[in-house]
């Protein structure tokens, strides 16, 4: 998929949200958390919960890289 997510990974550990906080607080599901790993496709509603818990931008966790597609992993 040409949309990564590494950047979410980083802003997380900055902001001291952890995956198990956010499983506990239900912020979102194990489910998209692992979609999100894998950097799989993930709802809108996802993307606005994780903005919201950040307080930040979906800019600030995703990138579009050139070149890779459905294929790529």
């Amino acid at each position: 998929m040409a949309i990564k997510f590494e950047k979410l990974y980083s802003l997380m550990k900055e902001r001291g949200l952890s995956t198990y906080r956010i499983r506990q607080e239900n912020i979102i599901s194990q489910g998209a958390l692992t979609s999100l790993k894998n950097n799989k496709s993930v709802t809108t509603e996802t993307i606005n919960k994780l903005c919201k818990a950040l307080n930040c931008q979906p800019g600030d966790i995703m990138e579009y890289v050139e070149g890779n597609d459905a294929n790529d992993n």
